[in-house]
């Protein structure tokens, strides 16, 4: 008996993921819009909270280019792009727990008007998103 991989787990009606075919422009322009706002994220000029922002984006859309290769599509819940990190790009939790974090902080920001973030914050962010990218690169 073949057993189904945890992203099939997760897949179907009233399920987080939608099965899809990938496709690969999508993934493309995931990964390119991923890697720029990553390097302007750097950019320690910009005020903290559009670096926090760009870091933050960067990190869904690499996240979500590495669950679309799969041949998955998040349903309704944003932020399950990270916490299937494991098996999209076998990282563990010292990444997808950092990710999963500034999009607590996100979201607070967006819906309450509480962007409460640091320097650290978005030094770790920038850290976990980096390993984001050089895994999907290796994959």
């Amino acid at each position: 008996m073949n057993q189904a991989s945890p992203l099939e787990n997760l897949a179907g009606p009233g399920k987080p993921l939608n099965k899809e075919p990938p496709d690969q422009n999508e993934i493309n322009g995931l990964i390119g819009s991923g890697r720029a706002r990553l390097q302007d994220a750097e950019i320690t000029a910009l005020a903290l909270e559009s670096r926090f922002d760009l870091a933050y984006n960067a990190s869904h859309a690499l996240c979500l280019a590495a669950l679309r290769r799969q041949g998955y599509r998040p349903g309704n819940i944003r932020y399950i792009v990270f916490q299937v990190l494991q098996h999209t790009l076998e990282l563990g939790p010292e990444v997808w727990r950092v990710l999963a974090k500034c999009h607590e902080v996100r979201n607070l920001g967006e819906y309450e008007g509480d962007l409460n973030i640091n320097e650290r914050l978005v030094e770790d962010l920038i850290a976990a998103t980096k390993r984001v990218a050089e895994a999907l690169q290796k994959s």
